[in-house]
Formats: C-alpha cells, sequence, structure tokens
C-alpha cells in the first residue's frame, strides 16, 4: 500500500543511478521532485530528461554538493523559498572506493568516502530537517548498504560476505547507526535506511545483477509506503542490522 498524498521530495544525488532512478519514478507518481545535484548542468540535464519522458513532471534540479555547508545552505534556500514544503528526504549521493587489502588501508583512505557517504547524510539532514518537520508526514531515508550490515556480511554465501574492504563497509555501517539515532530522537519523522542491493551503476562499474528500477524499489517503498515493517529494508523485505 502507498500513499496518494502529492509530496515534495529532495533526492541527494538525483542526477544518475539509483538516485535518478528514484526522481523519474517518484515524478511519475506525481511527485514533485527536487533533483539535487553536485554539477548544475548535470541536474538540468536529469531533469531535461525526465521531462522529456514525463512533460508535466514536477521536477526541479537544484545544485546541490553535500560535501559543502554553503552549497547545502544555498539548496535550503532555494527550497525554503519555493513554497513547493518538503515531505521526503533521501539521502542518497554516495561515493564507492577501490577496496586496499586492510594492511596496506591508511586513514587518509577514510576520508573522502565518510565526508560524502557518512557526513553529507548529517550535514543536509541538519539542514533541512527544521523545514521537513513542518510536514504532516515527514520521512527520512538514508540509502545505505548490506555492506553496512553486520549479520549480513557475517553470513557465508552471501556476495557481501566475500567483500574486504575497511572503508565503505564502514562508511554504510557508520550509516546505519546514525539512522538509528535519528529514530529514536525524532518520533514525528518515520526514518527508514534501506539496501538497493547489489545494483548495475557507476559506482561498482555497472557490474550488479540488478537493473537500476529494480535497485530504487527499496527507496521508493521508504518514501511511499504506508506502512513500513522494519527501519532497515531491501527490495526483499526487512533488513537485519
Amino acid at each position: 500500500m502507498t500513499t496518494t498524498t502529492n509530496s515534495t521530495v529532495l533526492i541527494t544525488g538525483g542526477n544518475r543511478g539509483l538516485g535518478y532512478e528514484t526522481a523519474r519514478r517518484l515524478a511519475h507518481l506525481g511527485w514533485t521532485v527536487w533533483l539535487g545535484a553536485r554539477d548544475p548542468r548535470l541536474g538540468a540535464d536529469a531533469v531535461a530528461k525526465i521531462r522529456a519522458e514525463h512533460p508535466d513532471a514536477d521536477v526541479r534540479a537544484v545544485p546541490l554538493d553535500v560535501t559543502s555547508d554553503e552549497s547545502v545552505r544555498a539548496a535550503h534556500a532555494t527550497l525554503a523559498g519555493s513554497g513547493t514544503g518538503l515531505d521526503v528526504l533521501v539521502n542518497n549521493a554516495g561515493i564507492g572506493t577501490s577496496p586496499k587489502p586492510p594492511a596496506e588501508t591508511l586513514p587518509t583512505d577514510f576520508l573522502p568516502v565518510f565526508g560524502v557517504n557518512l557526513l553529507g547524510p548529517v550535514r543536509v539532514t541538519h539542514a533541512f530537517l527544521p523545514l521537513l518537520r513542518k510536514s504532516a508526514a515527514p520521512r527520512l531515508v538514508m540509502v545505505s548498504s548490506g555492506l553496512g550490515s553486520f549479520a549480513i556480511t557475517a553470513e557465508p554465501g552471501l556476495v557481501e560476505a566475500t567483500m574486504i574492504d575497511l572503508v565503505y563497509p564502514s562508511s554504510k555501517a557508520a550509516l546505519n547507526m546514525v539512522t538509528t539515532m535519528y529514530a529514536k530522537s525524532l518520533p514525528d519523522v518515520r526514518v527508514t535506511a534501506v539496501d538497493p542491493g547489489y545494483t548495475a551503476t557507476g559506482l561498482n562499474g555497472f557490474s550488479g545483477p540488478q537493473t537500476v528500477t529494480e535497485g530504487s524499489d527499496a527507496i521508493v517503498e521508504a518514501c511511499t509506503a504506508a506502512d513500513l515493517s522494519a527501519g532497515f529494508i531491501s527490495r526483499h523485505g526487512p533488513m537485519p542490522w
């Protein structure tokens, strides 16, 4: 069951991959979509592509670099001044790594990945939370990964258990913990972490077996479902932390 009200969503990293597909699908459902993109040109191109498919879609580009306080403040000012409000914030922007053996990993290897995958969602959430909480039914969605699950990465036979890397999995594990703390402290906001699954995107060199539509299923569900069964979900159902 999905919500039927017209809603407004902001999606970070919305110009490609899972962010773009989520923006496209929600726009097709009649939502007002703010498509956040670090590069304004790429954001505008993504909006034009969605409108070419659905001319009536209310999709708007907003420059948004999740690593920049100034950029996030400017994006907030744009949304706050637009009159659209904000019902759902999707922290989707993320980057990957070229895994190194743990013994060869340096502290500096963590900085860019944690800067986007963990501090980015915290920065954006902090800035937009006052606007989000004005909604009658606010939602906060964190795009995480099964690689951030202690249970999944310890389960023999699962692809997540075969990846040995200190940086990316730990960034998503930290994001999961941040998600649980937001959920505990914000009882008026529905807070959900999402595992898209191994999806063919630029993050993994398009090696994943899932399509972006399959990968965005759980994100769209977290945005639209009237009832959610868990705080961490995939397209197949609840996920263990």
